[in-house]
């Protein structure tokens, strides 16, 4: 590479949720001038969506350009191309496509957790493309910091993982990778040393010039052709009200500028590829955490974005149009769950806020997610306004409901399901490998919880202190819902972490929730008399002064069965007056369901009533008549 351009490092920081990857990446563009004398700089700037804030895990893949002055060979400026993926497995699509971006990987482990579950996708993904990996041990400040223990499990880690690969060559690369240095970090102090600081403390050192050396030092220079024939692979996507649609690519070959004619090589919806020639109108570099338009030339190695072509998609090639070579498209794991989306179809539909209510602004709605979102399908239904939409998991799903909720849409979302597939003429559905650690007080209770569900627990081990680690093979639809009901067995102290594995052949039947649920047998407000009167049925969902519908669940019963009720019902009135006056009526206060709650509760015959203003739990079917048909059909189904 001649030594007038800048030399280049892409890199992707990965951990799992909340051991401070985002908090370093903002570190490293401070320290780098990004953010200018006077910008505003807040702990997160990476997590730049309401969602990700307000969960604070990273959801979309982002990335941002560090461009360190003269430390390049020989004096040019080394530019690192920092790709911030999300931790949480769900995610995976966006995960995939950073990795497609980059030639090594910062593995960010925090000090006391150690690596965590939903790491090892991300570096299974890493070690079989034969990626550097580099060990950063962060937070090594925390109080209850274990720095030679995290290191250790670490590097075991890297290990099973290598020792898993069927590729012999990735399988030595993953082996080789224990020689490389580890470095120790406190992102949120800025600091990193290849020196272990002792636990508890912050590295001894001014800056993070450490980590910026060994990215320097151990990653691969982009194996890159500048002089030849145009080839660049688009990893991702982005839109503009002035732009319209912008592509984020990574150059491979040759070198990329505005106006400049290139060859597209898209899909259509069958796979089959086709090449047109279009003119790029505009090109982008991020700088810091914007993009900026600019005339240079961007060079293979590097990572920019472009504007001007309306339909490009992610994993179509741009290249040299006298030579049209098109790049291996990107590929991601297969869906595990679905929803069904569609149109509210409650009596309350318009009233809940929301300006977005038809079929055909949803469906185009979703069209829009499939654009940026590769790791989404959508099927149809046999109602022309519903819709299945398959993910990766219960979380990504929720996810994009909560978006369009945001943005104004009503909808009906029905219970997350698991997406079946058939292998050598058997029904197989996926599995989770979960890992939990719980005091050793509750042991009896998770086991049994799993148990429930079909877990098959394959390990289990005393850990620190009076806690116990146990490790469980469980179908994934035995994990909707399992949240709520293990943070109640073990008190809130349990932690639960889990990742796919490979599908297996169909469990059988499992269990639902075990109680049923209270169910409005009329239209009307709500009275506080009513939810007196029921109050020992079982804990409400709803206030008095709420207007209720024939069909909506007003709370959770008791007892393992459902049950219509009479939830507007009033106080008679007569002349006579009690011995005892009427006294004030105390209510137990209602459980307000968020939408991750709402779809763990909801059963098989119902739904959630999703709108900006408010969430409601229904039955599909609202009429009580109705609904007793139809179990009456199923029971003679199934016989």
């Amino acid at each position: 590479m001649s030594q007038s351009h800048p030399e280049f490092r892409n890199v992707a920081i990965v951990a799992h949720v909340d051991h401070g990857k985002t908090t370093l990446v903002n570190a490293m563009l401070e320290q780098s001038g990004a953010f200018g004398e006077h910008a505003g700089v807040t702990d997160r700037a990476m997590d730049s969506g309401d969602l990700e804030k307000e969960k604070g895990i990273t959801i979309l893949a982002k990335n941002t350009s560090v461009r360190r002055k003269g430390k390049g060979r020989n004096g040019t400026d080394l530019v690192i191309n920092v790709i911030d993926t999300p931790g949480h497995a769900d995610f995976g699509g966006e995960v995939e496509r950073g990795l497609s971006m980059v030639d090594g990987v910062v593995l960010l482990v925090d000090a006391s957790e150690g690596p965590l579950p939903q790491t090892r996708f991300v570096l299974t993904k890493a070690l079989a493309a034969k990626m550097p990996v580099i060990i950063a041990v962060n937070k090594t400040d925390r109080p209850d910091a274990r720095i030679e223990e995290v290191v250790a499990e670490s590097q075991d880690l890297l290990l099973e993982l290598a020792s898993a690969i069927e590729d012999p060559e990735a399988a030595e690369a993953a082996e080789q990778l224990l020689d490389l240095p580890v470095i120790y970090t406190s992102g949120r102090e800025g600091k990193a040393s290849t020196e272990n600081p002792g636990d508890g403390n912050a590295p001894d050192a001014e800056d993070l010039q450490a980590l910026f050396d060994v990215i320097y030092n151990v990653l691969p220079e982009p194996s890159a052709d500048v002089t030849g024939p145009l080839q660049a692979h688009v990893t991702n996507l982005d839109s503009s009200s002035f732009l319209g649609r912008i592509g984020l690519i990574r150059v491979h070959k040759g070198s990329i500028k505005k106006g400049q004619q290139v060859a597209w090589i898209h899909y259509d919806e069958e796979g089959e590829q086709h090449t047109k020639t279009v003119k790029i109108a505009e090109l982008l570099k991020t700088v810091g955490m914007e993009r900026q338009s600019t005339d240079e030339e961007i060079i293979a190695g590097d990572i920019c974005a472009i504007s001007g072509i309306d339909e490009i998609m992610i994993g179509d090639t741009l290249a040299d149009p006298e030579n049209p070579e098109a790049l291996p498209r990107i590929t991601v794991d297969e869906p595990a769950i679905s929803m069904t989306i569609g149109v509210n179809t409650s009596p309350l539909a318009g009233r809940g806020g929301g300006d977005k209510l038809t079929a055909r602004v949803i469906k185009a709605r979703l069209d829009q997610e499939l654009i940026g979102n590769v790791s989404l399908r959508v099927l149809p239904t046999e109602r022309p306004d519903a819709w299945e939409v398959q993910g990766r998991g219960e979380m990504a799903l929720s996810i994009l409901i909560e978006t369009m909720r945001r943005e104004g849409f009503e909808l009906t979302v029905g219970k997350p399901q698991v997406v079946t597939s058939e292998i050598d003429g058997k029904l197989h559905e996926p599995f989770d490998h979960m890992i939990i650690d719980t005091p050793a007080e509750f042991q009896g209770n998770v086991t049994q919880l799993l148990a429930n569900r079909k877990g098959q627990m394959t390990a289990m081990a005393n850990a620190a202190g009076d806690w116990v680690r146990m490790e469980f093979d469980v179908p994934s639809r035995g994990l909707i819902g399992f949240r709520t009901t293990f943070l109640t067995e073990t008190r809130g102290a349990g932690i639960a972490n889990s990742y796919s594995i490979d599908p297996r052949p169909w469990v059988g039947e499992i269990k639902g929730r075990a109680s049923g649920s209270l169910v409005a047998d009329r239209s009307g407000q709500i009275t506080a008399f009513a939810l007196q009167s029921l109050s020992d049925r079982g804990s409400f969902f709803v206030e008095p002064g709420t207007e209720a519908y024939e069909g909506m669940v007003v709370g959770q019963n008791n007892r393992d069965e459902d049950m219509d009720v009479n939830i507007t019902k009033e106080k008679k009135l007569t002349n006579m007056r009690a011995a005892s006056a009427d006294t004030t009526v105390t209510l137990s206060k209602a459980r307000v369901l968020s939408l991750d709650e709402a779809l763990e509760f909801c059963d098989g015959d119902e739904c959630v009533e999703v709108t900006p203003d408010i969430l409601r739990v229904r039955k599909q079917v609202l009429d009580a008549g109705e609904r007793g048909r139809v179990r009456s059909r199923d029971k003679n189904r199934n016989k």
